[in-house]
């Protein structure tokens, strides 16, 4: 089986079926080609999907196994995943449009070692038993009293990722809910829809129960229902602030627990002591990677006015040297943006920079491809933080370079920002920077590169608009839990 003949049906309660609305163009990004049409699931499908997820919670057996029993299913899953890999790879490529080696590593590795890491923590958790109090009676005696706290699963969870990482998101979103013995209807981004339904294949491979893993595929009111349905307890979404305050919205007449990775403008900052090689890689790679479409990318460069001349020299030799094009050629390191719509995004943010006074370091334009959504990677100096362009997520290869004079201006401009969710700073004094990124107002700091690659019991998630809750380790995947408290006295 190839990426073409991937399976074009939705997944409900364990079984195939096609899907009631009218099937929709999903394009590659790249050449505009057509890779085939997604099936999209009617209205009644979606509460079908909804239904069979609460069936297989309240009266299945998933909830009720073992930690190791669940774990085993999953692992089969794995092995499953692992089978496919070579077309999962390319089917990456075709749908999100990145570049081969990024859909390998990045879009496909990560997230499956984000699974192994998973399980493990999660054989880990088991109940507490809390510290014995002693309390005086009504009846003058002393009362000898415990406790056992336990993490229940929180029950049907709906979730709904983006485009832009679509393998990795619906990996990492499965593998926390159905972990901790959730059951899950899962709508991925209907640009990107068919990595999700080979997790369908892989539930049937590893023996999951029926209604314990559903995916269905759709717009905005298949989001609605999912995120509105009373059956459902908890959504776990990652893309935008705007749409996150959206599901929010939807979700509060019914009181259910919402999880939210959403966007972000995270800061660089390049000390006078640093690195300037090694910052301005750091730098440039962190806009151009995946054409800049990551919420984690820091696309302010706040850059110490001592070596901002020579981090803008850098940077530009550098930005020479990506080459933009069809990922399907191995020796092009940036692909497309996901739909024209998006391009047109980053060129309206583009004038609008242009209008305030910042200087186009680089780019700024498409460039000559006939076919596909491109545009080169652009950078800005001269740029007021509290420009437009320096305050709202692009979501494109566009960075902006903001000077400063000392640390503590630096952490002001950093934490200047209606998101949180990741960070950086380069410095040759590990000790300052470990101080400097304490004050950040974010989910995460990155020293030097942090630890190198994302790492997978790290808990990850944001501050302010870039939403709440955490992924991965023992806080990720505890967020997918209620917690239970049974006490008792001795006698």
């Amino acid at each position: 089986m190839n990426a073409l003949t991937t399976n074009k049906m939705l997944f409900i309660d364990n079984q195939w079926c096609p899907g009631d609305a009218p099937a929709q163009e999903v394009i590659n990004p790249a050449d505009e080609s057509l890779i085939g049409m997604a099936p999209v699931a009617s209205a009644s499908q979606t509460e079908q999907a909804i239904g069979a997820a609460r069936e297989a919670f309240d009266n299945g057996p998933w909830p009720q196994m073992s930690m190791n029993e669940r774990v085993a299913c999953m692992q089969k899953m794995h092995d499953y995943l692992y089978s496919r890999k070579a077309e999962l790879v390319e089917l990456i490529r075709m749908e999100a449009g990145c570049s081969q080696q990024l859909a390998d590593f990045l879009q496909f590795e990560l997230p499956m070692k984000h699974a192994r890491h998973l399980m493990a923590d999660a054989l880990q958790i088991q109940s507490e038993m809390i510290r014995p109090e002693i309390t005086p009676a009504m009846d003058g005696r002393k009362t000898l009293g415990t406790a056992e706290v336990i993490y229940d699963p929180i029950g049907v969870v709906s979730a709904i990722t983006a485009y832009n990482f679509p393998f990795f998101l619906n990996v990492v979103k499965v593998y926390h809910a159905l972990t901790m013995g959730n059951t899950v209807v899962l709508k991925p981004s209907p640009l990107t829809p068919f990595q999700a339904f080979i997790l369908g294949e892989a539930a049937l491979a590893a023996g999951l129960p029926k209604g314990v893993l559903n995916i269905v595929n759709g717009d905005i009111d298949t989001g609605t229902l999912l995120s509105t349905d009373k059956r459902v307890d908890m959504i776990t979404f990652t893309g935008s602030d705007k749409v996150g305050a959206a599901i929010i919205a939807q979700s509060a007449p019914t009181l259910k627990k919402t999880h939210m990775e959403l966007g972000g403008k995270s800061a660089l900052i390049v000390r006078e002591d640093a690195d300037i090689q090694n910052a301005a890689m750091a730098a440039v790679s962190n806009f151009t990677i995946h054409a800049g479409q990551g919420c984690a990318l820091t696309t302010r460069v706040l850059a110490h006015q001592g070596i901002r001349k020579p981090l803008m020299e850098a940077m530009q030799a550098m930005l020479s040297h990506v080459k933009v094009g069809n990922p399907i050629d191995p020796s092009v390191s940036m692909g497309p943006l996901i739909r024209a719509n998006a391009r047109d995004r980053v060129e309206r943010y583009v004038g609008q920079a242009l209008d305030s006074g910042a200087n186009l370091v680089f780019g700024g334009r498409r460039p000559d491809i006939e076919k596909g959504f491109y545009y080169l990677p652009t950078l800005f100096d001269g740029v007021d933080n509290d420009t437009v362009i320096a305050q709202e997520e692009i979501f494109g290869p566009v960075s902006v370079v903001i000077g400063y004079d000392t640390d503590e201006e630096a952490i002001a401009i950093a934490n200047h920002s209606d998101f949180g969710l990741a960070g950086g700073i380069f410095s040759n004094d590990a000790g300052r920077a470990y101080e400097m990124a304490r004050q950040i107002r974010t989910g995460g700091v990155a020293i030097n590169g942090g630890g190198g690659t994302m790492l997978s019991s790290a808990p990850f998630g944001g501050y302010k608009r870039s939403g709440f809750g955490r992924e991965y380790g023992r806080q990720g995947l505890l967020d997918f839990t209620e917690t239970k408290v049974i006490s008792f006295h001795a006698e």
